[in-house]
């Protein structure tokens, strides 16, 4: 694995950097710690509008796309429950360029009611599109606001409704941006063919004189134990019933977390996974069930999806996945499957690695983790993982008292 460098500015700008001679290119990468948990005033949409707002231009840099295609590059960015994160991909080059636009951006950006009712618009169509026009698009609202009574991981990251987005106003977005865009709540992770002395005297030319934020966190509730299984029972317009159950489990930097991850491929990785062989082949209850874990940085969810076959009733799905969860507390896993899927899980880390981009996100998020370096033994991690261990996180996590379900029934 390459090597990883770090440094911090005096600004508390977090600096991660990893040398690859074999490209031409670099991944510039900046994660701010502020997400869809980090509503303003009560708002639900904050950190995903800001996010579009932040492409709309800064002081010095007008055009921020037109800059970057003019130096060959691309860009882009995503918002999800914990960050938002914003990558440049540029010839080595003109990385230059990409840590001026970044920097400008992260202190200078302009906001006003013009870009702001644009973006507002599209944002509304974004929600339109994925949450009122696409089949199934609320359930992952539905079983989320059931499953979670206090924590905002209950919330639409995009916002819970159109009045929600609506109602962030310019003074809302200006707050959010001075509290939360800021060296010191930002990690700026650089990767590919650039050696670490010149990305830090580049860095300091753009970075260092940006003022910190002094930012004091509002604290989030903490969602407490769920006693009791919950249910929530829907119908839309769509083509075949559906079924989720989701558990609480622990959040990511959790000793436990490797455990549920691999249980998620072992119910539904790969089309000789549990389910998929057992509920989709063979009983031929569904036409397409998946497992997976939300990877929050908090405790999040195991979420089981199925949609269901014609003439399936729905309490024979939902018993039958009750069953094969049932199974993973009553008897080990063999050696032989669950080595298959700790094997994938480090193909996949290793194919990751080999995408500067894709390296450089990972890299910021393992560090606000706790140490980028932290990345490098992620694979021990899932090795040391035991049939034991399996058990007994099931035993701990997927009980009947722990699931919600969500049953969706077409008409």
């Amino acid at each position: 694995m390459p090597d990883i460098n770090r440094y911090v500015l005096p600004n508390g700008l977090r600096i991660v950097h990893s040398y690859n001679p074999l490209t031409e290119i670099v991944a510039v990468n900046v994660l701010y710690n502020v997400g869809g948990k980090n509503d303003c005033n009560g708002k639900s949409g904050c950190a995903h509008l800001l996010e579009h707002l932040m492409f709309g231009g800064s002081e010095n840099v007008p055009n921020f796309d037109t800059v970057l295609q003019n130096a060959g590059g691309e860009n882009n960015a995503y918002t999800t429950a914990d960050i938002t994160n914003y990558y440049d991909i540029v010839p080595a080059h003109n990385l230059e360029t990409a840590l001026w636009v970044e920097s400008d951006r992260m202190s200078f950006l302009n906001l006003n009611d013009k870009t702001l009712s644009v973006q507002r618009s599209v944002v509304t169509e974004e929600f339109k599109q994925r949450n009122l026009n696409r089949p199934y698009g609320d359930a992952s609202y539905l079983y989320r606001k059931t499953a979670y009574k206090k924590h905002p991981y209950r919330n639409r990251v995009i916002g819970n409704s159109i009045s929600h987005i609506n109602s962030i106003t310019l003074d809302d977005i200006k707050n959010y941006y001075k509290q939360y865009y800021a060296p010191d709540n930002a990690i700026l992770s650089i990767v590919g063919n650039v050696k670490f002395e010149q990305c830090i005297n580049l860095v300091e030319k753009w970075f260092a004189q940006l003022s910190p934020s002094g930012l004091k966190r509002p604290e989030i509730p903490e969602e407490p134990k769920q006693k009791k299984s919950r249910e929530i029972s829907v119908c839309r317009k769509v083509r075949a019933n559906a079924i989720y159950k989701v558990w609480h489990i622990p959040g990511r930097t959790d000793d436990c977390y490797p455990c549920i991850d691999l249980i998620s491929d072992i119910l539904a990785n790969g089309k000789s996974s549990r389910l998929k062989t057992k509920l989709l082949k063979n009983k031929r209850l569904f036409f397409s069930i998946d497992a997976s874990v939300t990877g929050d940085i908090d405790p999040g969810l195991l979420i089981v999806s199925g949609f269901l076959l014609p003439g399936v009733k729905m309490e024979d799905a939902d018993d039958a996945i009750e069953c094969e969860i049932e199974k993973l507390l009553l008897q080990k896993v063999s050696n032989h499957e669950l080595k298959k899927v700790v094997n994938k899980f480090e193909s996949s880390e290793l194919f990751d690695r080999t995408d500067n981009a894709e390296y450089a996100a990972r890299l910021a998020y393992s560090e606000l983790l706790g140490n980028a370096c932290n990345l490098a033994s992620l694979t021990d991690r899932y090795r040391a993982v035991k049939c034991t261990d399996i058990m007994h996180a099931a035993e701990k996590f997927l009980i009947p008292s722990n699931c919600t379900t969500l049953y969706y029934n077409a008409i």
